[in-house]
Formats: C-alpha cells, structure tokens, sequence
C-alpha cells in the first residue's frame, strides 16, 4: 500500500497493483484498473516513487531498479 493525499488533506492508502495510470492534468490523477480515478496532492514523480518502494517491499523488483524512462 502506498499513502497519497487527497486534495482536501486527508490521507489514504492505495494499493498499486491496482494502479493502471498516473497523469497531471494539472493535478496529479491516477486511474486504477476498475476505472476509479483519485486526485492527489503528490506529484506524479511522488506517486511512482512510492509504487516503485512498495513494489521492492513486496519483492517485485529488484533493489537495484532505479525506474525512469517515459512512454
């Protein structure tokens, strides 16, 4: 689980094997795979840092993974 914060202060947690996309429209939102959509406070580099953590917490990747790239 990954802790976000709604544009209205409140935190949650979010699980990122649900997470299909993440995009600034100008705010940060990202759109799971059952098609609910959040708007967050973090900034979309934030959001992927964050999956990136959980993902290596949970043995996905390797710890050496840095990520990046665009597509």
């Amino acid at each position: 689980m990954i802790t976000l914060t709604r544009l209205n202060g409140k935190s949650f947690s979010l699980n990122a094997f649900y997470i299909e996309t993440v995009e600034a429209f100008p705010d940060t939102t990202i759109q799971l795979t059952n098609g609910r959509r959040y708007v967050v406070k973090e900034s979309v580099d934030e959001v992927i840092v964050q999956s990136l953590d959980f993902y290596r917490k949970v043995n996905l990747l390797d710890p050496a993974f840095k990520g990046g790239g665009t597509d």
